[in-house]
């Protein structure tokens, strides 16, 4: 048979099973064994969330970097390509390796029907295993008990928070959405929440297996100035722990502090100036990513997120306020029709002095029709486009050096405006054009 192209096995994956999402570990764990996988590295930390997780499992993979560890790093969705999802050492796996890695699953799965999700997540178990790492991060996909990551017997499982989303899946409340979650949680095995006000489920399931829990406000902390911020945890023998003067952070440094309370149970060094520049040097495309673009003449700010429900709508807005702008925010923003366009707006109403509304590349997106409706609903300034690129443009025509252009919704939204990013840096190189 000739060899399939990481795009031929997408492709085959996306038609391998007849629902994108079957929750259960049944089938997984038939695979699992037959393919003889078995812990993907010695330390294994898992983080599963609302919102958060990405962040999270950057910055955890940061520190754990920064003492010379081998790590893998495994996270979904995408952005621009698949390969983003597994990653050793911050570097993306190639096709290649991907290909043999699907290639490994579809042989060893016989006559056992798997997601494209849960294949993915085998071929990056598979992946890990065979670059004898140090330690992997896992992001769970979707809830948390019955997700495919959830195979592996974390050694600490976080969560970052606690939000309504992904309804027809989790449930419709934060209660029913923290007992998925709390499903990570293993016997004896440090746990920990990010959430102030975890559900009671969370908490029940946590003394239930006897873990070591560790809760933000009250076993760690943070606190945040115009110009540091500090923290504070729990070693494991109960020994509280401080950094002070920590730089400030683009990265949300709430989801900072979860991952320095996750790493400081490791057991592995302190070393507080190393922490810092690791913290310091973590990134993630798409989450508060900010951008600085030149349009015909004009050096214009962009400021990229991923947030699309309204717990990250809401995160988002806090951070808007903390940092001011001189002139205008306008706004670039497409959403998926499964999510609570009532609730995002909400939170950002006040933020935004003119919105352009776009489709989004997926059947699942919501008309720009609905949204500019909703948005001239509340009285707010907007404007429909017919893509999300002529949505930015617009707001790039418009804008000036004091505005500040933020692009966010969903994961397609920033998608494409990374794309466009892409198409302009080689068109400026193209003619000779610098920035």
């Amino acid at each position: 048979m000739t060899q399939r192209t990481l795009g031929e096995w997408l492709a085959y994956l996306e038609q391998l099973h007849p629902s994108a999402i079957d929750m259960g570990l049944e089938r997984s764990q038939q695979v699992v064994s037959r393919m003889g996988l078995g812990k993907p590295a010695p330390r294994v930390i898992t983080v599963t969330g609302t919102n958060g997780k990405g962040s999270t499992c950057a910055f955890i993979a940061s520190l754990l970097r920064a003492q010379g560890l081998q790590v893998g790093v495994y996270s979904s969705p995408h952005l621009l390509r698949y390969n983003e999802r597994v990653q050793v050492n911050g570097i993306e796996a190639t096709d290649q390796q991907l290909c043999e890695a699907f290639a490994a699953v579809e042989a060893g799965r016989g006559d056992v029907s798997l997601t494209y999700f849960e294949m993915g997540t085998l071929a990056a178990f598979w992946l890990f295993q065979r670059a004898a790492l140090d330690a992997v991060v896992l992001e769970v996909g979707l809830g948390g008990r019955l997700d495919a990551v959830n195979l592996v017997d974390a050694d600490i499982a976080l969560v970052t928070s606690i939000g309504v989303d992904h309804v027809e899946y989790l449930g419709d409340s934060r209660e029913s959405v923290a007992f998925e979650k709390a499903g990570i949680f293993r016997p004896g095995a440090p746990a920990l929440c990010g959430d102030l006000e975890p559900p009671q489920p969370l908490l029940d399931k946590a003394r239930e297996l006897g873990c070591a829990f560790f809760l933000r406000g009250r076993d760690f902390d943070l606190g945040i100035t115009d110009t540091h911020w500090q923290w504070r945890g729990l070693d494991n023998q109960g020994n509280p722990v401080q950094l002070r003067d920590l730089p400030l952070l683009d990265l949300p440094m709430e989801n900072a502090a979860l991952a320095l309370q996750a790493y400081l149970l490791t057991g592995l060094r302190w070393q507080p100036e190393r922490i810092a520049s690791a913290l310091q040097q973590t990134r993630v495309t798409g989450r508060l990513d900010r951008r600085r673009i030149n349009w015909q003449g004009k050096s214009l700010n962009l400021l990229l997120d991923v947030g699309h429900n309204p717990h990250a709508a809401q995160y988002l807005a806090e951070r808007l306020a903390r940092r001011p702008v001189a002139g205008r925010r306008l706004a670039v923003f497409g959403l998926l029709a499964d999510k609570d366009l009532a609730g995002v707006v909400a939170c950002l109403q006040a933020s935004i002095q003119h919105w352009a509304v776009a489709p989004l590349d997926s059947p699942r997106a919501r008309p720009a029709e609905e949204l500019q409706a909703a948005l001239e609903n509340l009285g707010a300034p907007v404007a429909s486009y017919a893509s999300v690129a002529a949505a930015l443009e617009a707001q790039c025509a418009q804008a000036t050096a004091d505005d500040e252009i933020l692009l966010f919704g969903s994961f397609y939204c920033v998608a494409e405006a990374l794309e466009w990013l892409a198409r302009r840096a080689t068109e400026e190189a193209a003619h000779g054009y610098a920035g």
